[in-house]
């Protein structure tokens, strides 16, 4: 993206830092049969997120920048749907998984909105 150097600066990757503080939060209480489980997936997802964000960012074209952009929007997707599952297996409570749908949903409109700049 022309204007900046930096993916630290693209506020799309800030909110998806923030969604992989979230997660390392309301994982670190699941079971223990679950920290190797879903609790890994739903991390490994969240930081792919912003793991993805960075590196297309580096890359030397928006076409580049694009397939890791919808790499980190299927990640969201995952994450997404691993955060239902824990919900609905009780392991973090309804405010907890509304505060972390709100967040998904956010990260995931940013990355669309990205996505279709960098697409054009």
């Amino acid at each position: 993206m022309a204007g900046m150097k930096n993916f630290k600066e693209l506020f799309v990757w800030q909110k998806s830092t923030e969604l992989i503080i979230m997660i390392y939060a309301v994982t670190k209480n699941f079971s223990a049969e679950e920290k190797y489980g879903l609790a890994s997936q739903m991390r490994r997802a969240a930081v792919s997120i912003a793991s993805n964000i960075a590196e297309g960012h580096l890359r030397r074209t928006n076409k580049d920048f694009g397939q890791f952009l919808s790499i980190a929007r299927g990640s969201c997707a995952e994450l997404e749907t691993q955060s239902i599952i824990a919900e609905r297996l009780m392991y973090f409570g309804k405010e907890e998984y509304i505060m972390l749908e709100k967040k998904i949903e956010e990260v995931a409109k940013m990355l669309s909105s990205l996505y279709g700049k960098v697409s054009r």
